[in-house]
């Protein structure tokens, strides 16, 4: 099978930096399913992993996780998918990543895609998806009110993939008022795009901004990047007894200064379950086959915006660098292996 490796950590802008090759097909044992992969996309992990990870073998290591595509194949535990079936899901950080032909997938992490997306539309959703998902009922326990505080819920970086979904899904399955942070025109349309009910600029204090709203302390904040360029002003904005989340990994995080208000800090990391083997690790599917359910009942859309074709070395180089601009909005996706 074809594939893409990186085969010693370090910036995407050198030779080989990606690589393409050609690897043994592999084989579905347990409760793997083998998955012919029709369409990834490309996270911030992806580009983490690469700047910093040395791989275990010389022959380098795959990168990707999100991904769209037919099973093949099914390991002779797997109960709840056969050959044929159409899915879409975020892989392990244990195994190999979905940039090849060919992937393997504990089934317990996986659904069946949404009818009615395209591979490149379903690709865009798993990671993000289930990121968004665990911060805002698992971590941050949206639907348990605050006491005092307004049903409100600020999400900082409001048009990045996981900002999108959370957006989408706070207003789809919740009745909280949604701010959502951007500082650009075009990313502030789709903040808007996404439902949000209310947009501030995450280059200017955010805490006068949230008050001007008149809506009151809001109880929950969701920060998906640059923490630590904010944190000072999520303390001043969030209500006492608040809920503060967040899944970026800023060099350091001082959060004495939110004793005051007693505020919980959850941080988020979707691969925890997989990492784990956690006894619920099933809700991961379970899920996203709620997010397909959503999707294809007209409540939650892609958040695809960058379509690159085909999946190979070169592109999923391009694909990098606009990740690591850290100024794109939704998801960028490759499709194909032609």
């Amino acid at each position: 099978m074809r594939a893409v490796v990186f085969t010693q950590p370090g910036p995407i802008d050198r030779p080989n930096a990606l690589l393409d090759v050609e690897r043994p097909d592999p084989v579905a044992v347990g409760r793997d399913l083998l998955v012919e992969v029709k369409a990834v996309s490309v996270n911030p992990v992806d580009t983490k992993v690469r700047k910093s990870a040395v791989p275990s073998s010389d022959d380098g290591r795959i990168l990707g996780w999100d991904a769209a595509g037919i099973v093949r194949a099914v390991g002779p535990d797997v109960t709840g998918f056969r050959p044929g079936d159409a899915v879409f899901y975020a892989g392990s950080l244990q195994r190999d990543g979905t940039n090849a032909e060919l992937h393997l997938v504990d089934e317990r992490i996986v659904a069946k895609k949404p009818h009615s997306l395209g591979w490149a539309e379903a690709a865009a959703l798993p990671l993000t998806a289930v990121t968004a998902w665990e911060t805002l009922f698992d971590r941050l326990s949206v639907r348990t009110e605050v006491p005092g505080a307004a049903r409100a819920l600020l999400v900082i970086g409001g048009a990045g993939g996981v900002g999108s979904m959370a957006i989408q899904l706070a207003r789809q399955l919740t009745d909280l008022v949604v701010i959502g942070t951007a500082s650009r025109p075009e990313t502030q349309d789709w903040v808007r795009e996404m439902g949000a009910h209310h947009v501030v600029d995450h280059t200017k204090p955010l805490a006068a901004q949230i008050a001007a709203l008149g809506l009151g302390a809001p109880g929950l904040v969701f920060s998906t990047t640059h923490t630590d360029r904010h944190v000072g002003e999520i303390v001043e904005l969030i209500a006492p007894q608040g809920r503060f989340a967040l899944i970026d990994d800023p060099e350091t995080l001082d959060v004495v200064p939110f004793k005051r208000k007693s505020v919980s800090i959850h941080w988020e990391l979707m691969f925890t379950r997989s990492l784990f083997d956690t006894a619920d690790i099933a809700a991961q599917g379970a899920l996203l086959a709620e997010v397909a359910r959503l999707v294809d009942a007209g409540g939650l859309r892609t958040t695809v915006t960058e379509r690159i074709a085909p999946i190979n070395a070169a592109n999923l180089t391009r694909a990098h660098r606009l990740i690591e601009t850290a100024s794109t909005r939704g998801k960028v996706v490759l499709e194909g292996w032609s």
